[in-house]
């Protein structure tokens, strides 16, 4: 499987991506965002694809497919897109406040810690739909990394498309994000018309 080892705080100023999107602490960055240089258009558009996979922790390949997938859906390609990346089960994870960075989220899910309506997940990129119920399973929820994860996350603002019990570490999406819910600093615009040339 392909990992990027690049240093996350080295690709946020490359990116000009505050950290805080990634769930990295602000205090805790030294991170300083350079004055635009001229860019051409393409090199605006693979930008924001480049900030969009790495937020979300995608390769090209499935995030291709995802705005495949979107293209097919009704509505806005860029909408659709923004919804698809936002609804994947380690960016709810993360979202719920249930891990402190994505990262943390996408391994969380990947070591079993995660129950979709009572069945065991282990696939970062299943995609959550309206309704589903999803918690840290039992033997988990009394691990000390889950009381660390806690302290850090209880001033995290949980979005108004999840109710989540953060005490019990189970939350339901109530339904998926339009675009306007969804917090991240990418144009999705370009990234369509990067794709559709």
């Amino acid at each position: 499987m392909a990992v990027n080892r690049t240093p996350v705080l080295k690709r946020c100023r490359s990116l000009d991506l505050d950290p805080t999107f990634l769930g990295y602490d602000k205090k805790s960055t030294r991170t300083k965002i350079h004055g635009n240089k001229k860019m051409s258009e393409y090199g605006l558009q693979l930008r924001e694809k480049q900030k969009a996979k790495f937020i979300y922790g995608i390769l090209e390949k499935p995030f291709r497919n995802y705005y495949e997938k979107a293209d097919r859906m009704k509505g806005m390609t860029g909408d659709n897109l923004m919804t698809l990346l936002e609804s994947r089960l380690d960016s709810v994870v993360f979202r719920m406040g249930f891990a402190r960075t994505r990262r943390e989220a996408r391994q969380i899910v990947g070591h079993k810690h995660v129950l979709v309506n009572g069945k065991s997940v282990n696939i970062p990129s299943y995609l959550i739909k309206a309704g589903d119920v999803i918690e840290i399973r039992e033997k988990s929820k009394s691990l000390q990394r889950y009381k660390d994860i806690l302290e850090v996350t209880s001033g995290r603002l949980v979005p108004e498309w999840i109710d989540a019990d953060i005490q019990s570490l189970k939350g339901t999406v109530k339904n998926l994000p339009s675009r306007e819910m969804i917090d991240v600093p990418v144009n999705e615009m370009l990234i369509v018309e990067l794709y559709s040339k």
